[in-house]
């Protein structure tokens, strides 16, 4: 929960719980939505150096799709740290090894590459299948 301040009245912008059926998405289109929702752009108390934004739970995570030939041509690289230890990874190869991984890159890049942003992040919930342990919280089926 967070608190907005607008002129003398205090706001308080309650988080939802939304669910997202990535099944035959784009992984981009279904990014820029996601991190609209996380950071809270769809509320009207919105403010953009606070956390206002809602939960996300995404099922169906390994079967998402790439436009063109992205799948196959775009690389992922990490660094360990050490000298010459700079890896690389075809998106193929990271969504068959970690189903939604490349997601959760693609929403981390839309948001914020603050303290806020790595707190927004931690709203996103991944799942490769139709199951999920957020039932709890009945969250309500976004679409884009």
């Amino acid at each position: 929960m967070s608190t907005t301040f607008r002129s003398d009245k205090v706001v308080k912008a309650e988080a939802e719980w939304f669910v997202v059926d990535g099944a035959n998405q784009t992984v981009g289109r279904l990014a820029t939505g996601i991190a609209g929702v996380l950071r809270g752009k769809l509320k009207p108390a919105f403010t953009p150096h606070q956390d206002c934004g809602d939960f996300v739970v995404v099922i169906n995570a390994d079967k998402l799709r790439f436009s063109g030939n992205k799948l196959d041509e775009k690389t992922y690289y990490r660094h360990t740290g050490y000298v010459g230890s700079v890896k690389s990874e075809v998106a193929r190869e990271l969504q068959e090894r970690k189903p939604g991984e490349v997601l959760k890159k693609a929403v981390k890049g839309m948001l914020p590459k603050t303290h806020l942003g790595r707190k927004q992040l931690a709203n996103l919930r991944i799942y490769s299948g139709e199951e999920h342990p957020h039932s709890a919280q009945q969250p309500q089926p976004l679409s884009f």
